[in-house]
């Protein structure tokens, strides 16, 4: 490395995708330096993905027990310090704010938030770092759009709502997207009464219809929750008496009091950081890339939330592990997405592979399709569900191009599915694969066979 720059590849954020890239990049011998704000590993392993799954299974499994007639007039309390204190655990068992997990591959762990002073310099506190090369994986924080009273009244944000000490009596959740419905649950299955807003037409606009309708469905007759579609969120506020929304909802402007509020209304790419100095373009939407997440600047990617478009931990992973991997090889492969499963941990798991049926309608995409009930088939009825599908999607010549999963263990299956997409596999494949025939993969293969049949 020329002795004019400190390193040869500075990663700013150290979420899956800084993380990945960095470390990989080490592993090479480059010389790199990955420079953190506030936690490393970043939001996936601190404050989202990891401490949700602990919260979330901790209000399945009570939802599940208080409802069971095994254990009627039994009391169980909710204990949420103890709650917060697994997630901690956790985290910390994750490697989350870990540096020496990057450390031990030799990669140089700065404290503080970076800022471009020129296309080779950046500036954390008063510190400045030269590099050759930088890769920028900042992630994104909450857009709070263009709802009133967000500067002046307390609310919960989907990294502080799983942490709350005291369960509200009535809290409203507004944003109905993946975030906001694992809140709305949340707290209804802990015992709170729970107001959802949405200003689109529909629940988990992002999904199938077939999806939304059945959540929605849940949410009000299980969970006892408030769906409020086509509903708009205008202002929050808080006085001596409680705190409240004013929404507009069938033409008519309407207000809600309510002890405590939680806005899960999408992100925002974080792209203030002295950018224009470094000659990388941004816009509202993210920092501009091309295929090989190029910037404007040459000698400076960007990859992860901080570039825009769907926010997936595994997107972002596999992004900074191609990145890195070009980089290392001097290549130039597009990255593959193939494979990549969208997660929801609702109550009804919901699992999405690729494609959905909405994505293919938009590409104007030619398909086939087949649903499958969860009530048709042995697990189903076992466990007495009344909800749940498979929706199995393949192209003309039966190539398996993506699934829709709302089940219980959504996630294990949709692997199958993610190998089947990986791999170029049929639905004949699929069909023909021996499957446990008390477990809910058997969904898959007689949805398999029921595209099979259509065809014939």
């Amino acid at each position: 490395m020329s002795k004019k720059f400190d390193f040869q590849y500075v990663v700013i954020g150290s979420g899956p995708a800084g993380a990945t890239v960095a470390t990989t990049l080490a592993k090479a011998k480059k010389s790199v330096a990955l420079v953190e704000g506030r936690f490393f590993g970043g939001s996936n392993l601190n404050t989202r993905d990891v401490p949700y799954a602990v919260a979330l299974d901790f209000a399945h499994t009570y939802a599940k027990i208080n409802s069971a007639p095994e254990f009627a007039n039994q009391d169980f309390s909710v204990n949420l310090p103890s709650v917060i204190s697994r997630e901690l655990k956790a985290v910390i068992n994750a490697g989350g704010n870990n540096k020496k997990l990057y450390e031990d591959f030799s990669v140089v762990c700065l404290n503080g938030y970076a800022n471009f002073l020129d296309a080779h310099t950046i500036a954390i506190k008063d510190k400045k770092i030269t590099s050759a090369n930088f890769i920028l994986a900042t992630g994104a924080h909450l857009n709070t759009g263009n709802i009133a009273g967000t500067d002046t009244t307390s609310f919960l944000t989907p990294e502080t709502a799983i942490k709350v000490r005291r369960l509200p009596k009535v809290i409203a959740v507004i944003g109905a997207g993946s975030a906001g419905c694992e809140i709305a649950s949340f707290y209804a299955e802990l015992g709170s009464k729970v107001i959802l807003f949405e200003s689109a037409n529909r629940i988990l606009p992002r999904e199938d219809t077939e999806v939304s309708t059945v959540t929605a469905d849940y949410f009000a007759k299980q969970l006892g929750i408030n769906v409020l579609s086509n509903c708009k969120a205008v202002a929050i506020g808080q006085d001596a008496t409680s705190k409240y929304i004013v929404f507009r909802y069938g033409g008519t402007e309407k207000m809600v009091r309510i002890e405590e509020i939680a806005l899960a209304t999408g992100s925002l790419p974080n792209t203030d950081y002295g950018l224009e100095n470094a000659g990388v373009k941004y816009k509202e939407t993210g920092i501009l890339v091309n295929k090989l997440f190029e910037t404007t600047a040459k000698h400076i990617h960007a990859i992860g939330d901080c570039i825009g478009g769907e926010s997936s931990t595994e997107r972002a992973y596999q992004q900074g592990l191609t990145l890195a991997t070009n980089i290392i090889k001097k290549a130039k492969n597009p990255i593959n997405y193939c494979g990549i499963t969208r997660f929801i941990s609702t109550p009804l798991q919901i699992a999405t592979v690729d494609f959905n049926e909405q994505d293919l309608l938009k590409q104007g995409r030619k398909y086939r399709k087949a649903i499958l009930s969860l009530s048709d088939i042995t697990a189903g009825q076992v466990d007495d569900l009344k909800y749940g599908f498979v929706k199995l999607l393949t192209n003309k010549n039966n190539y398996i191009i993506g699934a829709t999963i709302v089940a219980p263990h959504a996630g294990l299956l949709a692997e199958e599915i993610a190998i089947a997409t990986r791999h170029h596999h049929t639905a004949v494949e699929l069909a023909s694969t021996p499957h446990l025939i008390n477990s809910y993969n058997q969904a898959i293969k007689l949805a398999a066979r029921q595209i099979i049949s259509k065809k014939k």
